[in-house]
Order: C-alpha cells, then structure tokens, then sequence
C-alpha cells in the first residue's frame, strides 16, 4: 500500500471511531508497527491527529470539544502506562474497612490489579470486566442492575440509578473522558453521566482518574464537581487546575515506594 493510501485509510478510521492502536493500524494496514508509528508522526506533524502513547486519536476542535468516544479496547491501549500509575496509586487508598464504588473504564479497571487480594473492603461496580475481575481475586462485589452499554461494557439506565441510591460509598473511583475549566468533568453519554453523578454524591470522597490527554477536553454532558473532587492523574501541564480541585499527580510515585511494598503490589 502506498504512503498516500495508508494516511487516507488511517483518517478514514479515525473519522469513524475517534481513536485506534498502532496494533490495530497494523493489522488494518498490513504493515509493521514501526511503519505505523512513522506514519502517525508524520500526521501529527501535519497537524491532521493527535499522537499518544499507543495510537492516536482525533485532532481536537480548538475550543478542545469532541464528540466521538472509542471503544472499551481501543482506549485501554492509550496512555497505558499513564492508567498503571494512576491505577497503583488510587489501590494504596482503600482500606478493609472502606465501601467502594468503582466506575466502569480502563484506569479503574487497572486499579483492580493492584488491590491486595486478602483485602476485606466491599465493592460496587457499574462494570461487568471489573466485577469479573473483583471476584477473580477473591474479593466481596456487587455489579448493579441495569442496562448493558456495549460500547464501554458498563451498565446504565434508570435501574442502575435506583440501586445507586440505596448505598453510601465510603469511596468512589471514577473515570472521565474530560477536565476542562469551564465544562468541569464530562462524558459523551448522558445515561453514564447520570450514574456517575449519582455515584458521586452518595460517595463520602470521590476520586476521578485521569491521565494528562483527559485535560482541556470537552464532551457533550457534564457530571460531579470538581470542587467537591480528587484528581489523580499523571502529571500537569497546567497547574491552574490546582485553584479548582484537589489533584495528585503520580508520576514516578510507585518507583519512590519501599522495594518490600512496590512487590507486594506487584504481587497481590
């Protein structure tokens, strides 16, 4: 395939899914990672995308609204190592006496990874990969009711708010495909939205997880308060955020932890 066509083929998907892996670009394209990668910098200097770690997603309006939202596998190949350290992090926080909401997404998915596995804390999740992966472990889960988006995997709808607003989090982790100063969190679905929203206020503290791309992005519905939030995230680049919300930026975190503990987190 030529270089002209292999650009046309990866815009063309972009166009279509707001986001794709360099894996996926090379199975698509029938070309060796290294060749997608070259191509990916090249739009990117043309100013036609938006490279990350991993892939790369569409170029942002300059107001930074989008209105696409990639798929449950595609987005937990972005920024991969970003989530690992959020998700490290954010499983230090919960205690055995906590009860946690956890958010369906990929960086609370990863947070499920390194939670110790005799660890006596309950849990509630809207995610049917994370209640798997809670069980898995051994651990105490209740995945709620409702109605199964296939697109994140999660479960939403007027049922899930019900069964939402029956519980009192100690904690809650939740994802967002936003932060912008002026739109606060936000989301592309309404129906996700309203669940995190209701997680929110029947949580004693909320943590929402994000890696540095999810900053100055836009999307249609917003949820939370970001005054009422903790941001974990990876690192700044603009640090008036911190006149707005309480943020903790881990990046190079885990590595500062004693050996002994780094293991067993690694282990658990």
């Amino acid at each position: 395939m030529l270089t002209q066509e292999r650009f046309n083929t990866i815009l063309n998907l972009l166009e279509k899914k707001g986001a794709v892996t360099v894996q996926e670009l090379s199975e698509v394209l029938g070309t060796s990672e290294s060749t997608v990668r070259r191509d990916l910098n090249t739009l990117n200097e043309q100013g036609k995308l938006e490279k990350v770690h991993g892939g790369a997603t569409l170029k942002k309006s300059d107001d930074g609204f989008v209105n696409t939202e990639d798929d449950f596998v595609t987005k937990s190949h972005l920024h991969s190592q970003e989530k690992e350290n959020i998700a490290k992090y954010a499983a230090s926080l919960i205690k055995d006496d906590d009860f946690v909401y956890i958010d369906a997404g990929t960086t609370t998915e990863k947070l499920i990874k390194y939670l110790p596995e005799n660890i006596k804390a309950t849990f509630v999740t809207n995610g049917i990969v994370h209640a798997k992966s809670l069980v898995r472990k051994g651990l105490r889960a209740f995945v709620i009711g409702g109605e199964l988006k296939l697109i994140t995997e999660a479960i939403i709808g007027v049922t899930a708010i019900e069964e939402l607003n029956r519980y009192n989090f100690s904690k809650c982790f939740l994802g967002t495909n936003g932060i912008s100063k002026a739109n606060g969190f936000t989301t592309p679905d309404i129906d996700e939205a309203m669940i995190k929203n209701k997680a929110h206020d029947k949580s004693y503290v909320t943590y929402i997880l994000a890696d540095h791309s999810k900053f100055n992005r836009v999307f249609s519905v917003s949820f939370g308060e970001m005054s009422n939030s903790c941001i974990i995230t990876d690192k700044l680049t603009d640090n008036s955020y911190k006149d707005l919300a309480v943020i903790k930026e881990v990046d190079g975190w885990f590595t500062q932890l004693p050996l002994t503990l780094q293991l067993t987190m690694l282990l658990s």
